[in-house]
């Protein structure tokens, strides 16, 4: 199984677990480095580290140039679809989910679990941001046939909603709002997974976490978060994942870099916590994701 991990804020050198697979992957790369070399013989090509910390215009936002210097260094790292698991750092990176699924190639279902819908018109020309990302994946993936978000605040729900309905783009709008089913955090309780995909039962999956959907017990994250389990989490995936291909999988969430303790957690168990998670997602993903060849 592939693992890229984008490390944007440096975030993951207080995580064990995230370290292990820098140690043991296969190259360690930067924006200026020559990204294919071997750093030791014996390290897997499964495992693919990306420093992204020198990237500019990232932060919230993705610049065009970013955007340019990304997608070079994931070609560079001699990857070439969406399959496997992807980390990348804090919320505020939670486009790179976009420039992902702009990988695939074939009619899939995106699955994200957020407690932000991410569906912002821009609102500095046609920038990609953490904030709209989905918007801007509706946009412009003609193979994303639908979008399921799970564990969105209830009431940016209806904000976002109205947001969208009021926004000068008129119909592609309201074919977004046709596609897009919001699971509020209100409902996951009461959630049937059953019947969320019946309409799309061959399709493939692509699912994106950002850690914030859960409660503080199972994360701590730079966002408001809701209060989903990690365990009733991986209970919903299961369950929409049965006898369906996942493509491939992202992950986000980590503490700012500058987090200095909550009245949550200190700076080291938010650590602790988060490196658990991420441990317990890549092991419980590992028992999901087939690849599709090789």
């Amino acid at each position: 199984m592939q693992i890229t991990i984008h490390d944007f804020s440096g975030v993951y050198s207080e995580q064990p677990f995230l370290q292990t697979l820098r140690d043991s992957s296969h190259n360690v790369a930067s924006a200026s480095d020559n990204v294919g070399s071997v750093t030791a013989e014996k390290k897997t090509k499964k495992i693919k580290w990306l420093d992204c910390t020198q990237i500019s215009g990232t932060d919230c936002y993705c610049d065009n140039d970013a955007v340019a210097v990304i997608r070079e260094q994931i070609a560079k790292a001699g990857i070439e679809n969406a399959e496997g698991i992807h980390f990348f750092d804090n919320g505020n990176y939670h486009y790179m989910s976009k420039i992902w699924t702009d990988m695939i190639q074939e009619p899939f279902t995106l699955v994200v679990f957020d407690h932000h819908p991410d569906m912002q018109p821009p609102r500095f020309g046609d920038i990609l941001s953490c904030g709209g990302w989905v918007k801007k994946a509706l946009d412009e993936n003609k193979f994303i046939d639908n979008v399921i978000i799970i564990g969105v605040a209830d009431h940016l729900v209806d904000e976002i909603r109205e947001e969208i309905a009021s926004h000068p783009s008129g119909a592609r709008n309201d074919n977004h709002q046709n596609k897009v089913t919001f699971i509020r955090e209100s409902e996951i309780a009461n959630i049937q997974t059953n019947s969320l995909l019946t309409a799309h039962s061959s399709q493939p999956l692509y699912i994106s976490i950002d850690k914030d959907a859960l409660s503080h017990a199972d994360a701590a994250t730079n966002w408001d978060q809701g209060s989903l389990s990690l365990e009733h989490m991986k209970a919903i995936i299961t369950e929409i994942a049965k006898d369906r291909r996942i493509i491939g999988v992202d992950i986000c969430g980590e503490r700012a870099r500058d987090f200095a303790g909550d009245e949550h957690h200190s700076i080291q168990e938010a650590d602790a916590q988060n490196d658990r998670t991420n441990r317990e997602l890549v092991e419980f993903f590992r028992n999901l994701l087939i690849p599709s060849h090789g």
